[in-house]
């Protein structure tokens, strides 16, 4: 072997030199090399009209073997020598050996006097170079070719079968089962595979050549009992045969590519109808979670009390923190999937999808903007509403405390005013009834404001829609009722009192000066008691600090108080010194008042009481509002920080999608690591949610600190992510359109380039007017009629704007060709060879079941001249695959 092979020979059969240099003269090997070299040679000599018998004898004059490289590689070589003579067999010889040299053979020890002096072992190594270089270097199978080619080509063929397994070209095939196997892959008509039984190999090569022979025009090469009588069949007759195996089923291998072309294109129409059938259920199902949810957003029924509208915006923040999001996200993968189906429909020239009615982007995009403008209206309504309940609280129960204040001074006074005691009393009584009814109307007059500020408070229920107002009202208008009385009687106690004035001269100076300034001490004080038993409510630290400013202003009158205190009842006093001094008969009692000392020191202590207490419940709520202030800043610092963030990477990603800095790739990897920068941001936006959370439950309902709101910061937190993700799935399109179209870089660049110099109001869109300004620019000269076509192609939801995607479809579509549907109904001509159709049949067995069935269901039955029943026209494939377009 190291004697002739060729330089290709030693790169193939390296690893298997040594052994064959030892075993190279072994008989059996010897006469296996002769058989199947003789039967190769003969199957090409046979179309030249001849054969040989010997083959050593019958190379010897160089005129077959000069006919057998002309045959196998059809090309006429130098004309022969057609002397007798050994030189003119010997110039044969070497035109021959020339010939094979010029195919980049080289030659090693082969002379052509050893082939004319008919030496076996170079005639058997020229054959042997021959069948390497026209019958195995060529063989190319992944990326592998020759030896290593045909090898992988028979392991692929017959990996499904059991009991077969390809290692080598020797003791791999002497079961049979491997040649069994190529012909059954290939023609399963031509043996029954599950009948054969591995330990009867005779029978397995014998059907195997015999089939070979007859049906596909194999010669047979060697027999049986050679293969299953050797330890090792001989490599080379053995590679021989089976590289005549695997050039008679070349063609079956072609047109198995051809089915798994269409069988490419089938799966992609499946996919295109499925991801169809998936948009619309999608659709669907998020517009009638929109449609079910508004009526609940837009239901205003209020409340009457603050717990069950506390329990309405705890429902809210469920529907927001739970219900919404994952809706979020369903529209924005509704998009993508719409977009990412355009795009392929528009690779496979197939019509644009057109949803349903009422299923339209721009259709969900509108159902959406009602909802979030109904999300909004609703959670303005649960503000004001709480607002309005919160105050209606207060201010029922500062009704209450006033009426019923009010309520105790009267008490009693409508008898007092209605005695007539005067009518008995001495001179100095009735001038003491008249100084205590001068003192009464005093105190009743001090009480006019009480009395409105009553009238107020109830008027200002009732605006507010108080759920029980007609007992306010009722209790308010008993009160006035009752106050108007009070005056009439007032006024008619007075005309007695000064009818009798006259009769009646002594008046008690001191009892009068102590009713004087008694009674409006007595008011004060009581006034006091009400303002320091008063509730408050205040929203804000300088609210807060107001009322403590009062409150120490009101702390810092207590010791002038304190003085008029001690000097009213040191007119006490003094009287009781007259009194006793004097021995005079007043009965006890002033007559001018009913405030006694007693009651001035009861209700002065009960003030000295209640001041700490005030000064506890200011000092509580100041550290609440210094808490909601703390709150405030908190909320406000980070969304002074998160909401300008927001903007600038809405504005980064603006930037990036229409610059022309480097390849798709890299945009597109760009566009990622913001995405994940933007998903890691995620902690802060649920941070400040959390904040906005504790500010609610504080029913804090404004903030100095900041222009954010969580509303704001949630809108611009959903448009981030639908604009990254739509900017990423833009970018993967533009990839998918360039890779389809065969679009390169500096194509790409200058489509962007021209499309951004449009581009003028830098939307990352074109409008109509300067998308045609743009086909102007390019050449195009086009009317009304034609750009209204290409609008209709770039614009098939008639949305007025051109896309970059868009754009680019157009100008690939405009410059490239139709290789893809050639190849595919190149494809079709293989599988129906010189007829005009292909069977049902004929289908089915290329094409998975599946597949063939979806095809067979669109065409329509071939109709000729020459119509075969069952089989399927050209017209039909193409219409099936394509529908009606330019192909």
């Amino acid at each position: 072997m190291d004697h002739y092979d060729s330089q290709q020979t030693n790169d193939y059969m390296q690893p298997e030199e040594d052994w064959d240099r030892d075993l190279l003269l072994d008989p059996a090997w010897e006469k296996q090399q002769r058989k199947t070299f003789t039967a190769w040679c003969n199957s090409h000599l046979r179309k030249a009209g001849t054969q040989i018998e010997n083959i050593e004898e019958d190379f010897r004059d160089g005129l077959k073997l000069m006919l057998l490289l002309e045959v196998i590689s059809g090309e006429r070589l130098a004309k022969p020598e057609r002397g007798k003579m050994r030189v003119h067999k010997i110039s044969n010889v070497n035109k021959a050996l020339d010939f094979i040299a010029s195919k980049g053979v080289k030659l090693v020890s082969i002379g052509a006097e050893e082939i004319v002096d008919g030496n076996v072992k170079m005639t058997l190594g020229m054959i042997w170079t021959i069948i390497l270089r026209f019958a195995i270097q060529d063989i190319s199978v992944e990326e592998t070719s020759a030896k290593e080619g045909l090898l992988l080509w028979c392991q692929r063929k017959t990996a499904p079968y059991k009991n077969v397994n390809i290692q080598n070209f020797h003791i791999s095939w002497k079961d049979g089962l491997g040649f069994c196997a190529l012909i059954h892959r290939h023609r399963p008509e031509l043996i029954d595979y599950g009948k054969l039984r591995k330990d009867d190999p005779l029978t397995n090569l014998n059907t195997a050549f015999d089939v070979a022979e007859k049906y596909l025009d194999i010669p047979k090469m060697l027999d049986a009992e050679d293969i299953v009588g050797t330890a090792r069949p001989d490599e080379k007759a053995i590679m021989t045969y089976v590289s005549s195996f695997y050039h008679a089923f070349s063609g079956a291998q072609k047109a198995e590519t051809a089915a798994n072309r269409i069988c490419k294109v089938l799966a992609v129409n499946q996919e295109n109808e499925q991801l169809m059938e998936d948009y619309e259920k999608l659709a669907s199902d998020l517009l009638e979670w929109i449609r079910r949810t508004i009526p609940w957003l837009e239901n205003r029924v209020p409340e009457n009390t603050m717990h069950a509208m506390q329990q309405k915006l705890e429902d809210f923040r469920d529907y927001r923190r739970l219900h919404k999001p994952p809706k979020v996200q369903e529209k924005c993968q509704l998009e993508i999937n719409f977009n990412t189906l355009q795009t392929k429909l528009r690779l496979s020239n197939r019509p644009a999808f057109m949803p349903s009615e009422g299923r339209m982007v721009s259709d969900i995009n509108n159902a959406w903007g009602c909802l979030e403008q109904a999300e909004k209206g609703y959670e303005e309504w649960l503000l004001n509403e709480i607002r309005r309940l919160e105050r209606l609280d207060h201010l029922a129960e500062k009704f209450r405390q006033k009426a019923s204040i009010h309520e105790a001074w009267t008490d009693g006074k409508e008898a007092m005013l209605r005695q007539k005691d005067y009518e008995t009393a001495t001179l100095s009584e009735i001038k003491a009834l008249l100084k205590k009814h001068e003192a009464f109307e005093s105190d009743l007059a001090a009480h006019q404001d009480r009395v409105e500020q009553i009238a107020a408070i109830a008027q200002e229920l009732n605006e507010l829609d108080y759920y029980d107002s007609p007992s306010v009202n009722a209790r308010c208008q008993k009160i006035c009722d009752q106050w108007d009385n009070l005056g009439a009687l007032t006024q008619k106690r007075r005309e007695a009192l000064e009818r009798t004035e006259k009769l009646l001269e002594t008046i008690d100076q001191l009892y009068l000066e102590y009713a004087k300034r008694a009674a409006p001490f007595n008011n004060w004080m009581e006034g006091a008691m009400e303002d320091l038993q008063d509730t408050f409510i205040v929203h804000t630290i300088e609210e807060i600090q107001g009322l403590t400013t009062a409150h120490e202003q009101f702390k810092a009158t207590l010791p002038d108080a304190d003085k008029e205190r001690l000097a009213i009842l040191g007119i006490h006093n003094e009287v009781s010194k007259i009194v006793q001094t004097y021995h005079v008969n007043m009965a006890g009692t002033n007559p001018y008042t009913t405030i006694t000392p007693q009651e001035i020191n009861g209700k002065w202590d009960h003030v000295r009481q209640l001041v700490p207490r005030r000064d506890q419940a200011l000092t509580e709520e100041h550290a609440r509002q210094q808490h909601n202030e703390r709150l405030r800043k908190q909320f406000g610092a980070q969304a002074n920080v998160i909401g300008p963030w927001i903007q600038t990477k809405m504005e980064e990603i603006g930037r990036i999608s229409i610059e022309m800095h480097g390849t798709l790739e890299d945009q597109l990897n760009h566009l990622r690591q913001y995405e994940k920068s933007i998903v890691n941001y995620k902690p802060k936006i649920d941070q400040l949610e959390g904040d906005h959370q504790l500010i609610q439950e504080a029913l804090i309902f404004d903030n100095k600190h900041t222009n954010y709101t969580m509303e704001h910061i949630r809108v611009g937190w959903e448009q981030l992510l639908t604009t990254i993700a739509r900017t990423i799935n833009e970018v993967e399109n533009q990839i998918l359109t360039r890779d389809a179209k065969g679009i390169s870089q500096e194509q790409m660049n200058e489509f962007r380039a021209s499309f951004n110099h449009f581009d003028r109001k830098k939307t990352g869109m074109m409008d109509t007017d300067d998308f045609r300004a743009c086909l102007i620019s390019m050449g195009y000269n086009m009317g009304e009629a034609e750009f209204a076509r290409i609008m209709s192609i770039v614009d098939p939801n008639r949305l007025g704007v051109v896309t970059f995607q868009a754009f680019i479809d157009f100008m690939s579509r405009e410059t490239a060709d139709t290789d893809t549907a050639d190849q595919v109904m190149a494809s079709f001509k293989i599988l129906a060879g010189d007829k005009n159709y292909i069977t049902v049949d004929e289908l089915r067995r290329e094409l998975p079941p599946d597949q063939a069935e979806y095809c067979i269901a669109r065409m329509a039955p071939y109709t000729g001249p020459d119509a075969v029943p069952g089989a399927l026209d050209y017209m039909s494939f193409s219409t099936a695959l394509y529908g009606e377009s330019d192909l």
